[in-house]
């Protein structure tokens, strides 16, 4: 029994979702994979998937071990470049989790510039705002907003974010400016629904004196695209971070408001489990991404509209 082999049909499977796409993929027999699987489950004496006519599941074995399977898998390809005549070039995939408005406006053009140096990388991208478990679902990293508690996850400070609360001037102009948090509570408030208690904005005055003000939410979403574009065409006030909403305020199609307050800052994050080997691939990505925004033009427009209202 070729270990390896079958570990790869194994993983391929899992991935391409059935034997006859993983055989399509590997350009094999579907009854040479078949076959693998066989040999792989005998050698453990455990079956790796629940098989029914239409579909296979990973067992609990299953998942556990398709999760050493792609470790194992990785670190022998890694160590084969690393030996190999392409000795310091990056090849290999990166699985990622992002958050969807910042991934889309932000991260994308930084991994295609990473892309443009290391073209052998290949990255598998989750688009979503939920908060993934790296270990139990695969990911090399994550990249998340937040203010992270005590983990056994290691971060790396990536770029500050701040919040602005804003609104267009023709909603102002129709349903009047706020003049205090209190306020609010007269006004149609746009929230952000993944947060917990998002009835309630939190404000912090020039003594850092929190105001918690109890909002009813005209409209509520999950994603704060929807929310800028809601507050823009007039709809309600909306509290989101600059990265967001930077270009509108530029523009003047959003005004900030109530300018003597501040949302508490969050900070971005590249993180990834402490029991993770730390790939090379993994290593110089977080390394980029830290550079790439510490050092970035567009970056600091996105926070110098709320430094300077």
């Amino acid at each position: 029994m070729d270990r390896y082999e079958n570990m790869n049909a194994f993983v391929r499977v899992v991935e391409a979702g059935s034997i006859s796409a993983a055989a399509d993929r590997m350009n094999m027999a579907k009854s040479v994979v078949s076959r693998r699987l066989k040999e792989l489950e005998e050698h453990l004496g455990v079956e790796l998937f629940h098989r029914t006519t239409r579909q296979m599941n990973l067992t609990d074995s299953g998942r556990t071990f398709y999760q050493q399977c792609v470790r194992i898998l990785d670190d022998i390809l890694e160590a084969e470049h690393a030996t190999s005549q392409f000795h310091g070039a990056l090849k290999g995939s990166l699985k990622v989790a992002v958050p969807l408005s910042f991934g889309l406006m932000h991260l994308g053009p930084a991994i295609h510039e990473f892309l443009q140096i290391h073209p052998d990388v290949e990255f598998d991208l989750d688009f979503n705002d939920r908060q993934v478990d790296l270990l139990a679902e695969g990911f090399d990293l994550a990249i998340r907003i937040a203010n992270l508690p005590d983990s056994s996850l290691i971060a790396r400070r990536l770029a500050p974010i701040q919040a602005v609360m804003c609104a267009n001037p023709a909603y102002l102009e129709r349903m009047g400016t706020p003049q205090s948090p209190q306020e609010l509570s007269n006004h149609r408030c746009l929230a952000y629904n993944l947060i917990s208690n998002f009835e309630n904005w939190d404000l912090y005055d020039a003594k850092e004196q929190l105001v918690r003000t109890k909002i009813v939410p005209y409209l509520k979403a999950s994603d704060g695209q929807f929310l800028r574009d809601a507050a823009v065409a007039g709809l309600g006030i909306v509290l989101l971070p600059t990265f967001i909403v930077y270009q509108e305020i530029d523009n003047g199609t959003l005004q900030p408001l109530l300018t003597e307050f501040h949302a508490a800052p969050l900070t971005t994050y590249a993180i990834y489990p402490q029991t993770r080997h730390l790939s090379q691939r993994v290593r110089a990505f977080v390394d980029f991404l830290v550079k790439r925004f510490e050092g970035s033009p567009y970056w600091d427009l996105c926070l110098q509209n709320v430094k300077n209202i």
